[in-house]
């Protein structure tokens, strides 16, 4: 019973939080088991490419799953909600009794965990606690009396078989290296550089290749491992652990529970209670990534391998395609300072290395990088200083390489060649401003000639046409800068209507995936706005029908039910969160905007999900967000008020919402068909 009272007391030994703290209220565990989310609850701290948690069998995405019993140990990198059987599992650490590890089975007996905190008790009276920084870790393992401990490093683990190479050195009680391993879909390297201290003293083995054994003196009670990771070097990773000496592991722990809370409190809701919680469940998911790559003195290792300085932190850990909808413009709303240098770190690929997917020197795990030319131009006309003359020639390059082979690709290309002719015309630029705003309009020709007729037999087919995880129906609204454009090929705004009423009526919408995310909020382009409202509440938190999964067309068994759940099993099967964007979708939702068009300055608005919303749009300013007449159920906007003065569009730019203010909601159970109907925004590419 030792261990037991041993974590009990771990657990209530830091002193309590406010019960408002949004800490308190994020589930960790949620989409922590199966295809569900591939999310895990391993002790994390925000942007952080260190993030130290347990390795179960069978191994998953993101290295864990909920309903398993079996432990392999702990590792110190993951890329939450990703692809491609993830990116990281790095460093794996076993705890172990007896002469042989492989001996010992770690059954989970007992398991907490909490923003940057992870704890497990397992069936035969091993103990562990994991808790993080940035680019610090801090393990605490507990053995039974009597025993004969000892800890088993698996150098060669990583998910997904993408260990490439390491080397490692053993010296009294500590251990240190590096790690190169392939980035998520194997389409680039990363290398990890650690260092690794015991404060036990140890004799070290060798256990097979890549394989080693720290054996600690017999009847040892409780030993703690403190390691740091770095893109730089193994002597910064020791001056992380040397930095962090004193540090009591109650004191890592407090400091990021209350980094989190920092960034956490940035957005405030009031309403539903366990709609709170799934709220800052999955806000706690939109800050994983992407992550520091830079020393606290600002070197930092570029994508090309080279050792760079800059005074800002730097970013690295892109999921582009997958979250440019809605994490990066959530970050550039609510969390300014991060994403100007997230901004910066994008801007920066351009002048040292950037493939769609990753490099062979990435400085951290990554998966991709297609439509960073939307971010930026969405950050430069937002206000976020980049330095476009700089990177230029690169962004033609890049333009000038598109593919448009496919389909799918056909559309993004012309998204892409879109946001180059805007930057462009901020550089003054005319002549080749016009010449990448006509390559951009070509894109009706492949619309008219895949997208246009929705009689052909494999509009709803799961891929078609070798196009990438969606169908016709769900890519062929992939013209965000051009929905004027859309309305006139189909035949004017009501023809454009009923088909959206086609595609949602006809459960063509397929949430577990990116490909058509913007499409709810299409109807905000045409005389019926209020159905957007309608479909947003409802994908948020109401019943949905969902026919597309990533494995099958569209098939027999439909899902019915809740998207977003405050579950283990919170998504649709085969969603993942790709790196914060699903979670990001739900949390604009629930504040009631969603960009309509990333590259514009422009939101779409929806009824909030919660009676108040307070975002912190910058240091001294707040946007204040209530819903008057508000339950729970309600989707409708009956009227609304921007600093006390009537509003009747259905959209705000970025200016009027970061400076702060009062915007007030009236909610009905019942649509208000005529508001939101006069001084539509509506985007268009004029020939």
């Amino acid at each position: 019973m030792k261990h037991l009272f041993w974590l009990f007391f771990a657990l209530c030994s830091l002193p309590a939080l406010a019960q408002t703290s949004p800490t308190e209220q994020v589930n960790v565990f949620l989409g922590s088991s199966g295809d569900h989310g591939q999310m895990s609850p391993a002790a994390s701290y925000p942007f952080s490419m260190l993030s130290l948690g347990p390795q179960t069998y069978p191994n998953l995405h993101a290295g864990y799953e909920h309903l398993a019993r079996t432990f392999l140990g702990f590792t110190h990198t993951r890329f939450e909600g990703v692809g491609c059987q993830g990116a990281g599992g790095n460093l794996l650490v076993k705890p172990f009794l007896g002469s042989d590890p492989a001996q010992t089975q770690l059954l989970k007996k007992t398991e907490h965990a909490e923003p940057g905190y992870y704890a497990v008790t397992f069936a035969n009276g091993v103990g562990a606690e994991l808790t993080v920084g940035q680019r610090f870790g801090l393990h605490r393992y507990h053995f039974p009396s009597g025993a004969a401990p000892g800890l088993f490093f698996n150098l060669s683990h990583s998910f997904a078989n993408g260990f490439k190479q390491e080397e490692h050195t053993t010296q009294n009680a500590t251990l240190t290296g590096w790690i190169e391993a392939g980035t998520t879909c194997s389409a680039g390297k990363y290398r990890l550089y650690y260092f690794l201290e015991i404060n036990q003293p140890v004799q070290w083995e060798t256990a097979g290749e890549h394989k080693v054994v720290a054996r600690l003196p017999n009847g040892t009670a409780d030993v703690e491992v403190r390691v740091a990771f770095s893109s730089m070097s193994a002597d910064d990773a020791r001056a992380t652990v040397q930095g962090q000496a004193r540090a009591s592991l109650a004191e890592v722990r407090r400091a990021a529970s209350q980094a989190w809370n920092a960034l956490l409190t940035r957005v405030q809701v009031q309403g539903d209670a366990d709609r709170e919680k799934l709220f800052y469940s999955l806000l706690y998911r939109t800050l994983q990534s992407p992550y520091v790559v830079s020393e606290a003195d600002g070197r930092y290792r570029a994508t090309d391998g080279s050792v760079q300085k800059s005074k800002r932190p730097v970013y690295n850990g892109w999921a582009i395609w997958d979250n440019y909808h809605t994490q990066l413009p959530l970050f550039s709303l609510a969390y300014p300072t991060e994403f100007q240098d997230v901004a910066t770190s994008l801007a920066g690929l351009y002048r040292y290395g950037k493939n769609d997917f990753a490099t062979q020197h990435e400085p951290s795990p990554t998966v991709r990088t297609e439509h960073a030319i939307v971010v930026l131009l969405d950050a430069v006309r937002k206000g976020y200083r980049v330095d476009l003359r700089g990177i230029r020639d690169s962004l033609i390059r890049e333009v000038n390489r598109l593919d448009y082979s496919h389909p799918d690709k056909a559309l993004e290309s012309s998204y892409d060649a879109w946001a180059l002719s805007e930057l462009l015309g901020i550089l003054k630029d005319k002549t080749l401003s016009a010449q990448y705003r006509r390559k951009a309009l070509e894109y009706k020709e492949y619309w008219k000639k895949d997208f246009l007729d929705m009689t052909r037999s494999d509009v709803d087919r799961l891929p078609a046409r070798g196009m990438y995880q969606g169908t016709i129906w769900q890519y062929r609204w992939n013209v965000p800068y051009d929905i004027k454009g859309l309305q006139e090929m189909v035949g004017g705004e009501a023809a454009f209507r009923q088909q959206l009423d086609t595609f949602f009526g006809g459960d063509y919408y397929n949430h577990a995936n990116e490909t058509d995310l913007q499409a709810p909020t299409l109807y905000n382009a045409t005389r019926q706005p209020w159905q957007s409202q309608a479909l947003m509440h409802q994908l948020a938190v109401d019943t949905v029908v969902q026919h597309y999964f990533n494995d099958n067309s569209r098939g027999i068994d439909p899902y019915v039910g809740r998207i977003y759940q405050n579950q283990p099993k919170a998504y649709l099967r085969t969603m993942d969160d790709d790196a914060g964007a699903m979670s990001a979708w739900f949390v604009l939702t629930a504040c009631g905007v969603m960009p309509a068009c990333v590259g514009q300055p422009v939101y779409y608005l929806n009824l909030p999900l919660f009676r108040e919303v307070k975002v912190q749009v910058a240091d001294k300013k707040q946007l204040v967000m209530q819903v008057e007449n508000y339950t729970p159920t309600r989707r409708y906007i009956q009227s609304a008020r921007l600093n006390g003065k009537p509003l009747e569009r259905n959209w705000l730019t970025h200016k009027e919402l970061s400076a702060g203010g009062s915007l007030v909601f009236v909610a009905s159970d019942t649509p208000n068909e005529t508001w939101g109907r006069e001084n539509q925004w509506i985007s268009s590419l004029s020939e």
